[in-house]
Parts: C-alpha cells; sequence; structure tokens
C-alpha cells in the first residue's frame, strides 16, 4: 500500500490534469447521462478560480508599476524605449493570435452553456465608444472587485501605483513590500487551487463530452496546432525580421538563446532560464546595465507568447460558447488582455488569472478555461520559450539602438 500511495505522490500535476482528462473523455462517452451530475465538481473548481483575480491583478500590477518607477527614473531614454518596444511587439503578436483564432475556428462546435442575458449583452447591445470608456472607470473599487470587472479593476490599480510612486521613504517601502508580498501568497493561493485541477477538469471533461460528443477532442488538437502556427509565424515574421532589420547575427543569437529557451520550454516558467539568459546575452555581447534592466522589465510587459495565447484562448472560449463577437468587441478584448498581462509573473499557470479575468468581465463561461486546461501544458511550454525569445531579442534590439551593442 505504501508503495502505491509513494508512487501516486510522484506523478506530477500535470500528468494527473491529462489523466483526469481522459478518464472525464471516457466518462462523458460511456455515461453521458450521468456525466451531467458532476458539474458541480467543476463548478466549485471554477468558484475557486474567480476567487483569484482580483486580488491578484490588484497586488501584481501595482507592484509592477512602483517597482519599476526608480528603474524608469535613472535609465529614462532606455525605459522609454523599451516599453514603445514592448508595446509594439506584444500589440503584433495579439493581432496574429485573434487573426489565426478566427481563421481556424477552433472552438466552433463545443457547447458550453452561458447565460441568456450575458450572451445577449455581447451579441445585442452595442456600447458607444464614450459608454465604453465611461465603464473603465469604477464608480466603487468594491464594487467592480465583486463583479470581477477587470478593466475597472486595472484603471483602479494603475492609479494607486502611480500614487504610491510619489510617496517616498518607509511609507513607500512597506506599501511595495505588503503587495509583493500578498502577490506571492496569491500565487501559493493559486498553487493550492490548482491541486483541485484534476478533479475539476475531469468532471469538466466529463460533462463537455457527455455533451458534445468525442469531437471536442478534435477541437482541441485544432486548438494546439492554431496556437504553435501562430507562435511560428510569430518568430519567422516577426523577429528574424527585427534581426535583420537591427543587424543582429540571427545564427549566433540562437546559439546564445537556444539553453535557456529549452529551460524554459521544458519548466515552462521564464524565471527558471533567468540567469542563464542574462549570462548569455552578457557574452552574445549586450551590455550588463542593459541587459539587466530589459529582460526582467520584459517579464512584466514582453510576453509576446503569452499575449498571443491568451487572444487565441478567449476567443476559442466565446467561439466554444456560441457568442459571436463583433470586431469591435474583440478589438476590446484585445485592448483589456494587453492591460491585464503586464506585470502577470513569469511563473506556470499565470496565463490562467489573466484569461479567467477577461472571460468573466466579458460574460463568457470559464467552463471553457476547464477545457483549455487539460492541453494547457503544452501550450505553455511553447508559449513560456517564446517569451524568453522575445526577451532576449529585445536586450539586444534595446543595446543596438543605443549603439552599444558589441557586435
Amino acid at each position: 500500500m505504501k508503495k502505491i500511495f509513494g508512487f501516486l505522490t510522484r506523478i506530477s500535476l500535470t500528468k494527473w490534469i491529462i489523466i483526469s482528462m481522459v478518464a472525464g473523455a471516457f466518462v462523458g462517452w460511456l455515461f453521458p447521462e450521468f456525466s451531467q451530475n458532476v458539474r458541480i465538481v467543476s463548478n466549485i473548481f471554477l468558484r475557486m478560480i474567480k476567487s483569484i483575480i482580483v486580488p491578484i491583478l490588484f497586488s501584481t500590477l501595482v507592484v509592477g508599476i512602483a517597482a519599476h518607477t526608480d528603474d524608469l527614473k535613472s535609465v529614462g531614454r532606455l525605459a522609454l524605449k523599451s516599453i514603445i518596444y514592448f508595446e509594439i511587439v506584444t500589440t503584433i503578436a495579439l493581432a496574429i493570435g485573434l487573426f489565426a483564432v478566427n481563421m481556424t475556428q477552433p472552438g466552433a462546435g463545443v457547447v458550453l452553456k452561458t447565460q441568456t442575458t450575458q450572451v445577449q449583452s455581447l451579441t445585442v447591445q452595442k456600447m458607444t465608444w464614450q459608454e465604453t470608456v465611461e465603464h473603465i472607470i469604477p464608480k466603487s473599487i468594491f464594487e467592480a472587485a465583486s463583479a470581477n470587472d477587470v478593466l475597472q479593476v486595472v484603471f483602479f490599480a494603475i492609479i494607486f501605483g502611480v500614487a504610491l510612486t510619489q510617496v517616498n521613504g518607509k511609507q513607500k517601502e512597506f506599501m511595495v513590500n505588503l503587495f509583493e508580498g500578498f502577490s506571492q501568497v496569491m500565487f501559493k493561493f493559486t498553487g493550492i487551487v490548482m491541486k483541485f485541477a484534476p478533479l475539476g477538469i475531469g468532471a469538466a471533461m466529463a460533462y463537455t463530452v457527455g455533451h458534445s460528443g468525442l469531437g471536442v477532442l478534435v477541437n482541441l488538437g485544432k486548438l494546439i496546432l492554431t496556437m504553435y502556427g501562430s507562435l511560428a509565424f510569430l518568430i519567422f515574421a516577426v523577429l528574424i525580421p527585427i534581426m535583420m532589420i537591427f543587424k543582429i547575427p540571427i545564427k549566433e543569437f540562437w546559439r546564445k538563446v537556444k539553453d535557456p529557451a529549452l529551460i524554459a520550454f521544458s519548466t515552462t516558467s521564464s524565471d527558471a532560464a533567468l540567469p542563464l539568459a542574462l549570462e548569455n546575452m552578457e557574452k552574445f555581447g549586450v551590455p550588463k546595465r542593459i541587459v539587466s534592466f530589459v529582460l526582467p522589465t520584459g517579464y512584466s510587459f514582453n510576453l509576446d507568447g503569452s499575449t498571443l495565447y491568451l487572444a487565441i484562448a478567449s476567443i476559442f472560449v466565446a467561439q466554444a460558447a456560441g457568442v459571436h463577437l463583433t470586431l469591435g468587441h474583440q478589438l476590446m478584448m484585445m485592448l483589456t488582455l494587453m492591460l491585464t498581462s503586464k506585470g502577470i509573473a513569469a511563473v506556470p499557470r499565470a496565463s490562467l488569472v489573466i484569461l479567467s479575468g477577461t472571460l468573466v468581465s466579458f460574460g463568457l463561461p470559464l467552463e471553457g478555461i476547464a477545457i483549455i486546461l487539460g492541453v494547457d501544458e503544452i501550450m505553455d511550454m511553447a508559449r513560456t520559450g517564446t517569451n524568453l525569445i522575445g526577451n532576449c531579442l529585445a536586450s539586444c534590439v534595446m543595446a543596438r539602438w543605443e549603439g552599444e551593442f558589441q557586435k
């Protein structure tokens, strides 16, 4: 018995998720009527996920703004150039993901239930741009938090973070440390909730397959192919041309970046690859003062792979829920993702929080996340590796732009 228990405890969470997804698919296929009764398990898991959204977003954004202030003041021109570059590339990544998911339609055919009023609010109600802008401003942060209105929470967090930068001395240090500690606790909280993921995902898969049939597995395959194809297009159509424009040796760059990229790919954590990436970029000819600023800042503001994934995943859920999003709604969703993805920690599953908040804001069902989580590890590996490559390239571009690239 001890050997069996020991063997079970050695199985990783990722493997348990895969096992639960397969088991749930079989239960839904073999016992379609029974599978409709296990939805309560996935609902409990999703409610726990919802409880994470506001505290983790608020704390990470406040720390992201306040903690970088001293760096931004000291490097000035470099910081401005870096942020401009980050925004351009991540916007392109969002556009590529949005185009790809609309072309392949991986969510079409999946049946996810969403409330009728929520669907009507997306498909019938048309807000003017003045109303849309006005909606971003919260009347009460508590009301916005209780409704999980991500844009309003982000707006309040940005103003709060900017205000915190204008406070000096121990008070500022105390508040930054407080929110940094709070964000770390919330990521641990996320880790605890994720231990329930196999049960929640297995139940969601059983319910979905029992309700929609085995065809949903084909949709997940299309989702993975869409993700990998989009990332390949991003690298070859965007990142490599950037190397050519800034005269960065492509082969030598790849030799320096491949090892940290493989670490990021295999561990699904950019943080695990950061020390080696810093070392290799310095050897490649990027001055220490540039690489030590651009790489850590890029982990907050230049997540090319993650932003592309978020665009694909959010539209996938909308397609699965049968919600037709107009181009205006999709662009608004991309704006939300662009704002909320800043400051997110480079750790596994961090994108889950951003995706959850976006879906809630646009009235889309969180059941879609439970389905995506079954194959999220496969997609997480690719997007994390792409994040690492994009940030290493950003440090080279900034060094060349500053006239200090030693190649």
